[in-house]
């Protein structure tokens, strides 16, 4: 732009979206970013007012500051504003906030929202603005607020009475409560098994003959009982009683909203939540996908009519079902559009493999819920035997017609369910037609524990009862992982045996067979100390827990941004009654540390106990008064709970560090540690391989193969030494080779990267003068072999920091010596 020239200023959240809209709109505008919140509520004292109404209390956080400073200009010289914010409450929000802090004048200022960033959606925006809308600006800051208030009046309460560092959020704690209540019913679930019977049925026809796969109606308790129905079964005459043929049609799922597409990302692709909006939020930007955050599932007219065309020209006219999707949700915030490619012919898009994947499903997703349904024809046969009640089932599904099914298939939570096996294309059979069996087999089962939740399901159980919206999921289980109140992991499954009984060619033998039961993928497990905050918030303040009262709080959010209630008074008559529960608990109430008594120590008649300690989940032994006999302590091992750890169990714990032998004349110690389990040998630590090797089990010979493992390790990891300089050397990591030198690590330039073996001393000295300060490190350490210049660098750098730790100290006096004044 021409100097002096005058422009319209647009104001969005991201720069990207910045760079791609400014491209839409020409030389007029100049197009700047926000990045996200310029605003944010102090950290002292809440950040909020109680006293005032509950006014927020905003500050502009530092590193926002000369952003802000930049858009100040840029306005104060604009012929007119837009504020380009994301079209829900965090976006109005962040639009107001704009407002305030430029000082913008509402005349000359425009608030502008769209779906989609494309040229035509962005000029229709400028087309039609409008005005900051109060009411969602007042919902968002009623959710923040109810936030702040409920998280900063309860982690104090947790630090006093659970453990210190400790910290509790509204919706965070309810999404917490739902995981232990899922691992209580699994703590206290009971496998019972049962025998399934499953037979391979033979009939002959003209074109030869044909298996029928088909299973008992009925399952059998006990071993003899299966035994016995397969001895009638050798003599049976064996007919089929019933043929049933049923014409079925199956529809399409209807395009995704911010739940479902978390949901779904989850199932077919393995995305977290968060990866999935990060994701979605890139595609946004870029113009290729709507808004990512909505309720709706309703489609725009051009939609359809995109994606008639696309239909018609690949697929034909009898693939094509025009459907108007409405949506059920109560509240929805985001009721616009649902997610869907901005351009339905653009089947691929270049940008990342998890950008491709992604934009890929959700076009899948949109263009099938416009396709006819699928046409199914369903046989169900029963099968009867002469000696007995029981009878077989079997049944088939041919698709006549594959309709949607040709661009899409929608996934299921469905898991550890025993699925029957469906026959596909079944022989022609006739009622009466005589059967011969070729085998009846019978396999133990057991009844399936209800499935730990994963990220996806999660997310469908929070919409399922009303708790957040499209924009809080994501840190919703972000925020209870890094607290430590939920573990996300994999784990493996124990060996279980189960017996077979098969009858073929009249015979009947039993065997033992053995298999993998119990294995978890991606799964979310609650930690003892998520378990024990639940419990203690679930005591002392059952209704912030409750899930009637968290989605009663949505719905009052849902009226806040409709203008039908005002926030402070939401707020209010909330906050009057949690505030004096809180102030009775912390004066009222005991510790809670889950301690649970196990039992005596078998060798010294001590009492033991588990709880939460200090760092975690511990055993002790003893009890903690007695300063002549204090207590031992052991760490409970991964995968064992408080609940669930027996006085066995327990006393195993301790004992660790153990002594397995000698190797090269110095001791082989087991032990675990901060890290892990390890082996220690002549003054080093190796790790033992997880998953692999038992630090309670492991033998010498064991130990003795892995403390070579890790010589070898490191032998390969030294490419080249220097005698100029002992403390520098090139090394093979991770990632590549590297330099290390006197305590940090120098990225070696890729053209050097294939030959690091032939670098100088000269040249790692030079690459390490020229990364000075960046090591991985941090230290802003000079190399020591550099150039003067670099030197003179450094003891500057030196000198500017002795200044300002000088400045510091005289600041913090003079702050000591007002308080001290301000007391007296």
């Amino acid at each position: 732009m021409a100097k002096g020239k005058s422009y319209d200023l647009v104001i969005v959240e991201s720069p990207t979206k910045a760079k791609t809209i400014g491209n839409f709109l020409g030389p007029d505008y100049v197009v700047m970013s926000s990045q996200g919140h310029i605003r944010d509520l102090k950290k002292n004292n809440f950040g909020v007012d109680i006293s005032n109404n509950y006014a927020p209390e905003y500050i502009i956080p530092e590193d926002k500051q000369a952003l802000v400073d930049e858009l100040k200009k840029l306005s104060d010289k604009a012929t007119s504003v837009w504020l380009a914010s994301d079209e829900d409450r965090e976006g109005e929000a962040i639009s107001w906030h704009l407002s305030e802090v430029l000082g913008l004048d509402p005349a000359t200022t425009k608030r502008i929202v769209f779906h989609e960033i494309t040229s035509t959606a962005i000029h229709r925006a400028i087309e039609t603005p409008r005005h900051i809308d109060m009411n969602l600006v007042n919902a968002q800051q009623a959710r923040r607020v109810l936030d702040r208030l409920v998280g900063f009046e309860l982690s104090p309460v947790l630090w006093r009475k659970v453990k210190p560092s400790l910290s509790a959020g509204r919706v965070q704690s309810v999404a917490v409560r739902i995981l232990v209540e899922r691992e209580r019913e699994i703590f206290s679930f009971k496998a019972k098994s049962s025998y399934v019977v499953t037979a391979r049925f033979v009939v002959a026809d003209k074109k030869g003959s044909h298996e029928i796969k088909a299973e008992l109606s009925k399952r059998f308790e006990t071993a003899d009982e299966v035994v016995a129905f397969l001895e009638k079964c050798k003599t049976a005459r064996i007919t089929v009683a019933s043929v049933e043929k049923k014409p079925a049609s199956k529809s399409p799922a209807p395009p995704f909203t911010t739940s479902t597409l978390q949901q779904e990302a989850g199932r077919k692709l393995g995305f977290s939540v968060s990866q999935t909006m990060s994701v979605a939020q890139k595609l946004y930007e870029d113009g290729n996908i709507t808004y990512m955050r909505t309720d709706s599932v309703n489609l725009a007219e051009a939609a359809l009519d995109m994606a008639s065309k696309v239909i018609s020209e690949k697929m034909g006219e009898n693939y094509l079902k025009i459907r108007h999707y409405k949506t059920n949700s109560k509240g929805a915030q985001e009721a616009h559009e649902a997610i869907r490619p901005t351009y339905l012919d653009r089947e691929k898009i270049d940008g990342s493999t998890s950008e491709q994947r992604l934009y890929e499903l959700i076009w899948k997703r949109t263009v099938a819920s416009q396709m006819a349904d699928a046409k199914l024809e369903k046989t169900t046969v029963r099968i009867d035997l002469d000696n007995t009640d029981e009878h077989f089932v079997s049944s088939g599904e041919v698709i006549t017609f594959d309709g949607f099914l040709r661009v899409y298939i929608e996934s299921t939570d469905a898991e550890n369910e025993d699925t029957k096996d469906e026959n596909g294309l079944m022989p022609a059979l006739e009622q009466g037609q005589v059967l011969a069996y070729k085998t009846i087999d019978s396999r133990e089962r057991w009844t399936q524990r209800p499935p730990r939740y994963t990220e996806p399901s999660l997310v469908r159980k929070l919409e399922e009862l009303g708790i957040g919206r499209p924009s809080t999921y994501a840190p919703t289980i972000k925020t209870i992982q890094q607290r430590g109140y939920v573990v996300k992991e994999n784990r493996e499954g124990n060996e279980r045996q189960y017996n077979c009984i098969s009858l073929a060619d009249g015979k009947i033998e039993q065997s033992a067979r053995t298999e993998i039961t119990g294995a978890e993928k991606e799964k979310l497990f609650p930690t003892d100390i998520g378990m024990v905050v639940n419990d203690f918030l679930l005591v002392h303040f059952e209704n912030v827990m409750s899930y009637d009262f968290t989605a009663k709080v949505e719905k009052e959010f849902d009226e806040i941004a409709e203008g039908q209630l005002e926030w402070q008074t939401v707020i209010d008559k909330f906050y009057r009654p949690f505030h004096s529960q809180v102030e009775d608990t912390m004066e009222n109430s005991a510790k809670n540390t889950g301690e649970r008594p196990l039992g005596e120590d078998p060798t010294t008649g001590k009492p033991v106990s588990v709880r939460i300690g200090r760092f975690g989940p511990m055993v002790q032994i003893g009890a903690a008064g007695d300063e002549n006999d204090k207590p031992r302590y052991a760490a409970l091992r991964h995968g064992q709970h408080i609940e669930t750890i027996t006085l066995e169990e327990a006393m195993k714990l301790f004992e660790l560090p153990r002594n397995i032998g000698k190797y090269q004349e110095h001791d082989v110690v087991i032990g675990i540690g901060r890290f892990g389990p390890y082996i220690r040998h002549d003054g080093k630590f190796i790790s033992l391989k997880r998953g692999v090797d038992d630090p309670y089990t492991i033998e010498l010979e064991t130990a003795i193969q892995r403390i070579e493992e890790k010589r070898e390790a490191d032998k390969n990891k030294i490419v080249k030494t220097f005698e100029q300089e002992p403390a520098m050397s090139v090394l093979n990591g991770r990632w590549g080779p590297y330099i290390s030198y006197d305590g940090n690590n120098y990225k070696i330039p890729k053209e050097k990267q294939a030959d690091a073996s032939a670098l100088t001393y000269e040249e790692c000295v030079e690459i390490c003068s020229q990364q000075q300060g960046k090591a991985s490190k941090g230290k802003k350490r000079s190399a020591k072999p550099a150039a003067a210049k670099t030197t003179a660098v450094s003891k500057t750098a030196k000198t500017a920091k002795t200044v300002k730790k000088s400045k510091t100290a005289e600041a913090s006096k003079t702050k000591v010596a007002k308080k001290k004044s301000s007391i007296k």
